[in-house]
């Protein structure tokens, strides 16, 4: 067990022959008394810091490991993210290339509908050019029948016309 002031103040010393100065040794045993306890006292707040200190580390060392884990935790989070948005991102994808598909498919049924209908109009307007031709010739041909010059030497007296007329309005 270490001294204490208390010790080295209470402690006595035999007497001898030719010993030291009673004065002297006692001056310098209270400087030791003095430096002894100013060294206790610097020990007990020395102490006293490091228990703070160990806390304050203790504390840190929590706050560390929380950070850790929370760091793991988020950086876990963030990769369930990445994860769940990579599959989202497929999916999308993929739902677009089906209706890029659909609609491709879909565009070129109506350009197949459409290229057999112009066909279609192609051959009706052919059958009614042929067949309006036709009418043509037809009614240039009557145009060009002796009945019409036939019709131009019918001569009409319009004198009998003119007294039938005459005779109706009296009437």
């Amino acid at each position: 067990m270490p001294l204490s002031p208390l010790d080295i103040h209470n402690k006595e010393f035999g007497r001898g022959f030719r010993g030291y100065q009673e004065d002297e040794v006692n001056e310098f045993l209270d400087q030791i008394i003095k430096d002894y306890e100013m060294l206790m006292r610097e020990k007990k707040e020395l102490e006293d810091r490091l228990k703070q200190t160990d806390e304050r580390v203790g504390h840190f060392t929590t706050i560390e490991t929380t950070l850790q884990k929370s760091i793991v935790v988020a950086q876990e989070a963030a990769e369930e993210v990445r994860r769940n948005s990579q599959k989202e991102a497929k999916l999308i994808v993929r739902e677009a290339e089906k209706n890029a598909d659909r609609i491709v498919n879909e565009s070129l049924t109506k350009a197949r509908r459409i290229a057999m209908e112009i066909d279609e109009l192609k051959k009706q307007s052919k059958v009614f050019r042929n067949r309006f031709r036709m009418l043509v010739e037809a009614q240039l041909d009557l145009i060009d029948t002796d009945d019409w010059e036939t019709l131009m030497e019918y001569d009409i007296d319009t004198t009998t016309l003119d007294k039938l007329e005459e005779k109706r309005e009296v009437y």
